[in-house]
This record gives structure tokens, C-alpha cells and sequence, in this order.
């Protein structure tokens, strides 16, 4: 396991500026003063900015202006989880997502500009290369680490906001870029990933000292994800190739003990594809300047139970908000010896504690708080556990390999073998068969609480029949096609009158 990029991130950010709904993030501030071409002239200052455009990876949980964490924001639209929080109204753009009725005023505002900001310093990393200062290899790796990243950060724009401004050089006055339809920011973006993946420069996977860069094998997870969402039938057989390719490397392999992934001492195991980092012992995110500071995640302060009385590894005192309360019905759809039960769902029907909105006693235990994962923070620990991003793991790369396969008309044991590499690794008993329904109940068994459930139900065409009102009165809108893309933020329609709203 290694955080040095998460931990440099946020020494390096320090030195370019973020506004939001403002042209200011748009800025670059030298930190010597001196002109960027005398300054962008080393490997140790290129990697420098490249460290920057990885900073925004880090920032969704607690940017100083919202709390969007992507696993909360995808999970929250979903079948599995609650909003909960303090009430209805605390944080209550997420509970208008829940019910498909946001707005301008309720939506994911602040992603904006989180990722777009990840997007300019990806050009500036790719501008400052072309310059030709520092070594060849490194010039020519950090702008395709750069490339990559940014084709990352337009994907979660792509996916939630799906009509967006798209731009690959960083823009001048008036800051104004065309609003391209999702399937045209897919066809750019598709056929940029389709360059970096051919170019082979990146590493299938780094060492441990680099832990937390973008490698070749992100990069095959990242060109399926979309190519399945985009339902892209013409480019299934290329993708099936990229997982093909991450199950015969000797890098990656599933690992043993389900639960132990979700442990510090899991973090890139053999399993993991690519992680953000989060690190507690340099955690200095505060009130004011959690973007901008390297450290820890909010996440787990975000998904735990309220005034904490002690016990089950997190100490009395500490303080959990209560959001993304579990299902009851999510807990039980996992089988009696499922080893992933317990592991996805923290059960702490036995404790008393402050019950907050939609409480169930049920929690997210691939996330949930240990004392031991921010006893080394000197300053504000609900901001910074030690958890890490799970983002692309082996057991994806199967079931995508499966469901694939089962596609373009393969070979069907093939297929059920990964399928039931899966399954049979939560300790259960293979499938007979392997078909698509069979697919997508073990991508929800494994991937519960990931950020994955609710754009398997949209890409699948089951969305408007799985996501409908329920039976306690909290959900009591159902999810219809118009809803694919939430709705863009007014303040940002307000800046660029040229900017159209989705049709929510």
C-alpha cells in the first residue's frame, strides 16, 4: 500500500487557485513567480502538476462547499440505501436525487466544478510536457497519465450530467466551451481512451511506490465501464480483449478473503485496479480548506451512526451523520453464508445510539469508521480516515468478462467459470448457468455500496421497474428515462447563458 500521491496532492494543489461558479479556478498561480515555461522545465516540477490534476480525485466527500461523495451520490439514486441524515432536509439535494425530483437548486452542483478544475489541470500537465523540459520517458508518461485522468474526470460528468461542456485545450475569455450531447461526449471521449490504450505507455500495473497513478489496466476497466453503459454492441468485442488481457496478467487476481479487502492492510492487494488514496497520519484537512489539504476521507464520518457509545473498533465520543442508512431488504438478499454480507453491511442492532432519519441500525461496513484508520490525524479526525477509494477490482473485470462473453455470443462455460470465480470466493455454491439476470445479481451482491448498482439498472433498461416508490413512503416518485441525466446547476446556467438544462 502506498498514499504519497494523495498526501503530495494536497501540498501541490495549494499552489493553484479554485472558484467555484467563477472564472478564477481557471488560473494558474506560478508558486516561484516565474514564468511557467522557465518553470515547468524538470521532471520533479512536471510531476509537480501532475500531482495537481490528481488532487481533484480526492475532493467530491467535503470540497468546502458540499458533500458529494460518489459513492453516496450513485448509492442514494439506487434500490440499496436510504438519504438519511438529520431530516429531510439536511442535505437535501440528495434526498430530491433519491426522489427523482431535483432541480437546478438540488443537484450535484459542486462536482462541476471539482472535475472540471481536474480537467484544466490536465491540460495545463499536457501543455507543460509539450514544452520539453525533463526526460522524454517521464514527459511522455505524465502526459498520458494526464490524458487519462481527464478522460476519468469527464466520465463522471458524462454519467450523471451527460450533456456537457467539452473542451481538450484549456479555454480564454469568455471561458466558454460547446455543450456537446452525451453520446457526442461519448464519441470524443471514446476514441481518446481508444489512443492512450493503444499507445502502451502505461504500465499494466506500478510498483507499490507509485501506487495511486493511473496504469494500462484502469485504463481497459474505465474504456468497458463506458462502453457498456453506452450500450456501444460495436465495441464489445474490443473490450471483452482489454478484460481478457487483465485476467491473463500475472498482476491481478482475486483475493481470498472478501472482507479482508475493505481493511487498510487490503488496500492494492492483488485484487485492486486503481484506488484514490486517502492517508490519516499527514491529515490535514480542516473546516475551511478540506479541498485544498492533503489527508483523509469524510466519507466514513458520513455513513455511521450519530453520538457513537463505544465498541466494534471506534471509540466512544466519536461522531458519525447518518447518511446512506442500509435497507433492511438490502441486508437481506445476501444468502446465509454469504461472506459478503457481513462485510457490505455493518449490523449494529444491538448498540444505542442517536437515531437520525431513516435510521435502520444497518451501515456501509466497506466504509465504515474504525478508530484505528484516523488515530494518526493531528487535527480534525472525522475529516480524515484512512480509507481508500475502491474504484475498479479484479471481481469486475470477471463479471464484466462474463456478461461480455454472454453478449457477442462466446463461449458460455467461459463465461460461467468467471461468473463463478465470484461467487464461489463469498463462499457459495457456483450457478448452473450464466446468464445475463444471473450477471447482474452477483454484480449487485459484490459491488453493493461501490457506486455501481444504479448505472447497472440504468445501461440494463431495469431501472424504471426496480426503482419505484416503496412501501415506507420515502421514495414515492418512479425513475423514468428523463431522469438518466440530472440536472445541471443553476449557478452554472446563470454564468454561461449558452448552457441548456437537461430535461429532467
Amino acid at each position: 500500500m502506498n498514499k504519497n500521491i494523495s498526501i503530495l496532492a494536497g501540498f501541490v494543489a495549494a499552489t493553484f487557485t479554485l472558484v467555484s461558479c467563477g472564472d478564477d479556478f481557471l488560473e494558474v498561480k506560478n508558486p516561484t513567480g516565474e514564468p511557467l515555461e522557465e518553470y515547468y522545465t524538470t521532471d520533479e516540477r512536471l510531476n509537480e502538476a501532475l500531482t495537481s490534476a490528481y488532487a481533484p480525485l480526492h475532493w467530491p466527500d467535503w470540497d468546502n462547499k458540499a458533500y458529494n461523495d460518489l459513492t453516496v451520490d450513485a448509492e442514494i439514486m439506487g434500490d440499496d440505501f436510504w438519504v438519511g441524515g438529520a431530516s429531510i432536509t439536511d442535505n437535501q439535494h440528495w434526498h430530491k436525487l433519491f426522489n427523482f425530483e431535483a432541480d437546478g437548486n438540488n443537484t450535484l452542483a459542486t462536482l462541476w466544478t471539482d472535475f472540471y478544475s481536474g480537467i484544466k489541470r490536465c491540460n495545463d500537465v499536457i501543455k507543460y510536457c509539450s514544452w520539453g523540459g525533463g526526460t522524454e520517458e517521464n514527459r511522455t508518461s505524465f502526459a498520458m497519465q494526464a490524458r487519462l485522468l481527464r478522460v476519468y474526470y469527464y466520465n463522471i460528468l458524462w454519467h450523471f450530467y451527460g450533456n456537457v461542456p467539452f473542451y481538450l485545450e484549456n479555454l480564454s475569455l469568455p471561458y466558454r466551451a460547446p455543450q456537446l450531447s452525451a453520446d457526442e461526449i461519448y464519441g470524443q471521449l471514446i476514441v481518446e481512451l481508444e489512443d492512450i490504450i493503444n499507445s502502451k505507455v502505461l504500465p499494466m500495473r506500478w510498483n507499490a511506490a507509485e501506487a495511486g497513478r493511473v496504469s494500462q489496466a484502469m485504463a481497459y476497466m474505465l474504456y468497458t465501464e463506458m462502453v457498456m453503459y453506452q450500450n456501444d454492441n460495436a465495441r464489445y468485442s474490443k473490450a471483452l480483449g482489454f478484460m481478457k488481457e487483465i485476467i491473463a496478467s500475472p498482476d491481478y487476481s482475486l483475493n481470498s478473503d472478501f472482507a479482508a479487502l475493505w481493511k487498510e492492510s487490503g488496500e492494492w492487494c492483488s485484487e485492486s485496479i486503481f484506488e484514490i488514496n486517502y492517508n490519516d497520519d499527514q491529515g490535514q484537512r480542516d473546516w475551511g480548506d478540506a479541498a485544498l489539504n492533503a489527508g483523509g476521507s469524510i466519507l466514513p464520518t458520513l455513513i455511521s451512526p450519530n453520538q457513537w457509545p463505544g465498541g466494534d473498533g471506534w471509540n466512544s465520543g466519536e461522531d458519525g451523520w447518518g447518511f446512506l442508512p442500509v435497507r433492511l431488504e438490502t441486508y437481506n438478499m445476501y444468502a446465509e453464508g454469504d461472506t459478503r454480507r457481513d462485510a457490505t453491511v455493518w449490523d449494529v442492532r444491538q448498540y444505542q445510539y442517536t437515531e437520525r432519519y431513516q435510521d435502520t441500525h444497518l451501515w456501509l461496513a466497506k466504509y465504515r469508521p474504525y478508530s484505528d484508520n484516523n488515530k494518526d490525524c493531528p487535527g480534525s479526525k472525522n475529516l480524515n480516515y484512512n480509507n481508500n477509494k475502491r474504484i475498479y477490482r479484479y471481481a469486475e473485470t470477471l463479471l464484466n468478462a462474463a456478461e461480455l462473453l454472454i453478449a457477442t455470443g462466446g463461449s458460455s462455460s467461459e463465461a460461467l467459470q468467471y461468473l463463478n470465480e465470484v461467487r464461489t470466493r463469498a463462499g457459495l455454491t457456483g450457478y448452473d448457468n450464466c446468464t445475463i439476470e444471473n450477471i447482474l445479481n452477483e454484480r449487485h451482491l459484490e459491488f453493493c455500496g461501490e457506486g455501481k448498482r444504479y448505472f447497472d439498472l440504468v445501461r440494463t433498461g431495469y431501472a424504471a421497474s426496480v426503482l419505484v416508490p416503496d412501501n415506507y413512503g420515502y421514495r414515492t416518485n418512479t425513475w423514468s428515462p428523463s431522469k438518466k441525466h440530472i440536472p445541471l446547476a443553476q449557478s452554472e446556467l446563470d454564468a454561461d447563458p449558452t448552457l441548456v438544462q437537461n430535461a429532467y
